[in-house]
């Protein structure tokens, strides 16, 4: 923005302008929008409090799943209620701390559900390629530590984010183009050089997302080379264990990586298409993790049945 006298200063606040060209339609989307935000806490929930009871699922897979479960619920809920309070309340006005922290909450949660991924991608190698090792390799008390090391990993990562950002003076506009605050359209709204947030911005990218996609499919790799030697129904078990991570691995990184393209290459004028992947990228991933593992995952499945007093003959499907 720019003071009285013509000076630049730095941004008290930013507006979010929700879905530009559907801003009549805003509100009658909210509906289902917020019908897919507690579908994603519910279903997430279920998930969490199905593996904390029964004791027969606390081995690391589901309590990975467990994790996973929890960050889905917290990067929705960074976003949703702001969202719903733009297209039912006409709210579009973010203070600037405000905005930094969802901002920090958004990356920083992205960058822990990317390692929690890789850990899941490590149990089901070892699970798989080393399994008379699996038991003494990933014991409860080290999974712990693996969730604490996400933990840390995605904050540490995010660390210099407030940094590079309040460093930053803002002119001309303060109207973002998203529905909530991401640091690729924030520091595009700065008057001065923003080779150093760029760079940076890259080094997250790479060192978080674009190490733990290839670790993970390295890890893959090597599931896929070790089943192929075994026989027809050992490789469909070994492959059925894989098909829900395989899935919530493709549900997280296609969104994150298309919209990080977008951002980066995309034009100013094709604003709606990176509009619309990012709301599916922070919603679309709760909702559907829950049902691929409901689905996917017989002990899952047989549990939530049970929970919901459903009487079928589980065994048969």
């Amino acid at each position: 923005m720019v003071d009285p006298n013509g000076n630049e200063s730095s941004a008290t606040y930013f507006i979010l302008i929700g879905l530009p060209g559907l801003e009549e339609a805003q509100f009658w989307l909210a509906f289902p929008l917020c019908s897919l935000y507690f579908i994603a806490v519910l279903g997430n929930l279920t998930i969490i409090y199905i593996v904390r009871t029964e004791h027969s699922l606390h081995e690391p897979m589901y309590v990975f799943l467990c994790m996973l479960s929890g960050l889905d619920i917290l990067i929705s809920t960074s976003s949703m209620p702001k969202m719903m309070a733009i297209f039912w309340f006409n709210s579009t006005t973010i203070q600037f701390d405000a905005c930094l922290l969802q901002m920090f909450a958004i990356h920083s949660l992205s960058g822990m559900e990317s390692t929690v991924l890789l850990a899941m991608a490590f149990d089901r190698y070892v699970a798989i390629c080393h399994p008379l090792r699996h038991a003494t390799v990933l014991t409860l008390p080290r999974v712990m530590k693996i969730g604490m090391a996400a933990v840390v990993r995605g904050t540490a990562l995010m660390a210099p984010l407030p940094v590079f950002i309040k460093r930053l003076p803002f002119c001309h506009s303060n109207i973002l183009s998203h529905s909530y605050c991401l640091h690729q359209d924030v520091m595009k709204l700065a008057c001065a050089d923003i080779r150093v947030n760029i760079i940076y911005g890259l080094i997250v990218i790479i060192s978080a997302i674009g190490l733990d996609s290839l670790l993970i499919s390295l890890s893959y790799l090597l599931i896929l080379k070790t089943v192929l030697g075994l026989t027809r129904e050992a490789q469909a078990k070994a492959f059925g264990t894989c098909v829900s991570h395989v899935c919530a691995v493709f549900i997280f990184y296609v969104p994150f990586i298309g919209l990080s393209m977008v951002h980066r290459f995309g034009k100013r004028h094709d604003s709606f298409l990176p509009i619309i992947m990012a709301n599916t990228y922070l919603l679309v991933p709760p909702v559907l993790n829950p049902i691929v593992y409901g689905v996917k995952t017989k002990e899952i499945r047989q549990r939530i049945l049970r929970l919901f007093h459903v009487t079928n003959h589980t065994s048969d499907l």
